[in-house]
């Protein structure tokens, strides 16, 4: 979550050069003035000292209060004591109908430490107002509040967010040597990601490109064209660099702040700009100029700047007119009444099925033959009364228990469980069984049949629930009983190749001319010339059928050259779609796992779908005490280079897991895997990710290798 804020009061405490007096920076119960000036000198820097810790959470002030009390107190052996009213905004940080003041405060205590206020100890007092504590701080989108000193200078960040991020944004104000982004790289990244798609990147070059160029006196899109910006960079005049550094540095924040939430002009995120004694990097007579630049480039920002009293006189009247509007909170909506069902209907609850289930569309046949009404249910949000309540759990997860537990809370001796997440020898009736699946229960499933052919696999995988749930290989079924005239089929069984009549089956697939979904993967070791042949005349398809693809699991690295020797009977070409299902976490070292990868990019049309083991009922716990040896650094950059050309974003999740098991193993943070995991998706969330990982670094020496 990103939060956006105006400040509206500043009460201060044992504050050096502060009284202990009220600031308000509204004008009226509805607006806030968006230009606040202040006078120069000690007092106002103070003040905008003070607003600036007005960004931080728990998170910072517990790195920073050591810091602060010494710099900010007026009696040492006093507290600090501040409190803020702040305005939020929706969606961004509370409902649409909470209020929008929000109460707060903290005190720095003598000796370093710190305390958040109670509300009840909260002075300021404002109508329509919500308490609370201080968040926590560990999103680094979050509360956009910039603050700006006499210092300007350009520091080399790569654009990461880091944990300390809001600290960094307003650090300008207690220290000399404190960064502001590089203008040349910000322009040439912006550049770099609107050639390729049109989205927040382009919006916001589109933005500041022209009236950065009248500034500057050179035109900015034909030198980010022409790759001439750094030499025009260094040839403009510091009095001309120095502001528009600022209001890049300004630019690239908002940019960051707006996340990714749909906003098609992301400078118009709402925050706080402070100056401090902005005269030592902007004359006088530019800054009106500079004032017009940044309203025009950010026309919902907060501005509260300390100007001497020349600057003063020749500000913008019309800049100290404007305000900014203090959301008004929408009316909460009235309760929906649940719904009830009719006298003996049945609810089926499908707990966490990723495909339709085809346990709850035999039960809906069934039901509905008894000339009763069915109603299916995703999940447990907003179940209706039911008398009857039959339910299926797929996976046995702490999210599936969770979820169990609330239904049988809500409905007790009327509900009805099953599944393998509960209860891996729990069948339904024989004539059951044998129904036909309701297809109307999931009318996503289009012209898309569903079922088993086969049932049962002859290995015996600990991490399966295959040899306990099914047993041995056995047809169940046959093709007419399955498609019901469909002419695509998405096959859900365990291990079709394991069954004698495989090639029997498939061919009657390829002579029918279906189209096939393997959902659960084929078994590369038990292919056959004869089978390779019919899989190459079969259309094998993603589950969508929007493309052609093959399904194989690949789970360990004890049969690699036959598996390739297998794979060559596909005869297979770069431009196919072959993937290979790879779990990660159960019992494989990282050097096994680079193994199966690096052999996987070795084949031509493969490419990897990464899975975690997730434990099943009664089934053996993960073991990752052999997960890094004295090579996991190498493997890492090893890994990070090991590209495929689709399904990263799974790969992605495998590296968040692994940096996670790094951290808590090996006591530090293994910082390219860190930088690839969040080069091209979620970088706004790498500050709390960082975070996380500190956190665990430091925890290391009593986790151990759990």
């Amino acid at each position: 979550m990103r939060f956006t804020v105006y400040l509206e009061r500043l009460l201060p405490e044992n504050m050096r050069h502060l009284a202990p007096v009220e600031q308000v920076f509204s004008d009226g119960p509805q607006q806030i003035r968006r230009w606040t000036l202040l006078s120069t000198g000690a007092a106002a820097t103070a003040r905008l000292r003070c607003l600036a810790l007005a960004s931080l959470g728990r998170w910072q002030m517990a790195r920073l209060a050591g810091r602060m009390a010494p710099l900010l107190a007026a009696q040492v052996e006093r507290p600090v004591r501040m409190e803020f009213i702040l305005i939020r905004h929706a969606p961004q940080e509370r409902m649409p109908h909470s209020p929008s003041r929000h109460h707060q405060g903290w005190r720095l205590l003598p000796g370093g430490g710190w305390e958040a206020l109670a509300g009840q100890t909260l002075r300021c007092q404002v109508p329509e107002v919500r308490q609370g504590g201080l968040e926590s701080g560990r999103s680094q989108t979050g509360r956009l509040l910039l603050g700006y000193g006499r210092s300007i200078q350009v520091g080399a960040d790569g654009f990461g967010l880091h944990p300390d991020q809001r600290w960094r944004r307003c650090a300008g104000l207690f220290e000399a040597e404190s960064r502001v982004t590089d203008p040349v790289a910000f322009l040439k990244r912006l550049h770099h990601k609107g050639r390729y798609r049109a989205g927040r990147a382009r919006a916001v070059l589109d933005r500041l490109k022209d009236g950065l160029s009248d500034w500057l006196g050179w035109d900015v899109a034909q030198s980010l064209e022409r790759g001439e910006i750094a030499a025009q960079w260094q040839s403009t005049p510091r009095a001309r660099q120095v502001p528009a550094m600022v209001a890049l540095d300004i630019a690239r924040h908002t940019f960051d702040a707006a996340g990714r939430l749909g906003e098609t002009d992301p400078l118009r995120q709402p925050g706080v700009v402070l100056f401090e004694r902005m005269g030592a990097w902007c004359s006088t007579g530019r800054q009106a100029t500079f004032f017009h630049l940044l309203d025009g480039w950010f026309p919902s920002l907060q501005f509260i700047l300390a100007l001497d009293a020349g600057a003063r006189r020749r500000f913008p009247r019309h800049l100290l007119r404007q305000r900014l509007p203090i959301p008004e909170p929408q009316p909460r909506p009235a309760p929906a009444a649940p719904r009830r069902l009719p006298r003996g209907a049945v609810l089926l609850v499908d707990l966490d099925s990723r495909l339709p289930n085809l346990v709850l569309m035999k039960l809906s046949r069934h039901f509905k033959a008894q000339g009763r009404v069915v109603e299916l249910r995703h999940g447990i949000n907003s179940l209706p009364p039911a008398e009857t309540v039959v339910a299926s759990c797929v996976f046995h997860t702490p999210v599936s228990t969770r979820r169990v537990e609330v239904l049988w809370r809500q409905y007790g001796p009327a509900l009805q469980l099953g599944g393998s997440g509960v209860d891996l020898r729990l069948r339904l009736e024989p004539e059951i069984e044998a129904l036909a699946p309701d297809y109307s229960l999931y009318p996503e499933l289009g012209d898309r049949a569903l079922g088993f052919l086969t049932r049962g696999c002859r290995f015996h995988c600990p991490f399966c629930v295959v040899p306990i749930k099914e047993g041995a290989p056995r047809q169940v079924s046959d093709l007419d009983g399955l498609l019901q005239g469909r002419r695509k089929l998405i096959l859900l069984d365990d291990n079709l190749l394991a069954h004698p009549d495989a090639q029997r089956l498939i061919e009657e697939l390829v002579r029918r001319g279906l189209a096939v979904n393997f959902n659960q993967t084929l078994d590369l070791r038990l292919l056959t010339p004869e089978v390779a042949a019919l899989l190459r005349r079969l259309h094998c398809a993603n589950s969508a059928y929007t493309r052609r693809n093959l399904y194989f699991s690949l789970n360990d690295t004890r049969h690699l050259e036959l598996m390739r020797e297998r794979y060559a009977l596909l005869q297979a070409r770069h431009k196919d779609n072959v993937a290979f299902v790879c779990m990660y976490g159960f019992n494989t070292t990282l050097a096994e796992d680079v193994a199966r990868f690096r052999f996987l990019r070795s084949l031509p049309g493969a490419y990897v779908f990464v899975q975690r083991y997730l434990p099943v009922l009664g089934g053996p716990p993960p073991d990752h005490r052999r997960l890094f040896d004295d090579q996991a650094d190498a493997l890492l950059k090893e890994l990070v280079r090991i590209v495929f050309r689709q399904n990263m974003k799974s790969m992605e999740t495998y590296y968040r897991w692994l940096a996670i098991q790094y951290a808590a193993q090996c006591g530090r943070i293994h910082s390219e895997l860190v930088e690839t995991l969040f080069r091209y998706n979620a970088r706004p969330r790498m500050g709390r990710f960082m975070a996380r990982l500190e956190a665990l670094c430091r925890l290391s020496p009593e986790i151990g290798a759990t």
